[in-house]
């Protein structure tokens, strides 16, 4: 039985697989982390069952200005921007919305722009 199908030897490189690791990365971060950062931010302290001296000013500060910290901040601010972005650029083509470059580009550089603030923010500190 002979089939009429080839295999591409020279494929066209893509740069899905970035968007698709951080659109990954960032899912994975906000319904992980994320609900925990809100059940002791949003719910724990202010109900006073953890005790709201944990979160002075100078032990978040510290905390913040750590390596750990930072990167903490960093990913909570970025990563979830990464993944709603390319949220929306795929989703703009299920509704036939075709922005092509520009959107993608739009998409991204947003999400760029908010990760490279997230970096400056944590430097500030």
């Amino acid at each position: 039985m002979k089939t009429n199908f080839s295999v591409d030897t020279a494929p066209k490189r893509s740069d899905e697989p970035i968007w698709w690791s951080l659109f990954g990365a960032g899912g994975t971060w906000f319904a992980m982390i994320t609900p925990v950062t809100i059940l002791v931010l949003g719910i724990l302290v202010p109900t006073g069952l953890i005790d709201s001296d944990a979160l002075d000013y100078e032990r978040v500060k510290g905390f913040a200005s750590s390596v750990i910290g930072g990167l903490f901040i960093i990913a909570t601010l970025a990563l979830p921007m990464w993944h709603a972005m390319h949220r929306i650029h795929h989703g703009m083509h299920d509704l036939k919305i075709h922005a092509g470059l520009a959107g993608k580009i739009a998409c991204y550089a947003f999400s760029g722009l908010i990760s490279a603030l997230a970096v400056l923010l944590v430097v500030m500190i």
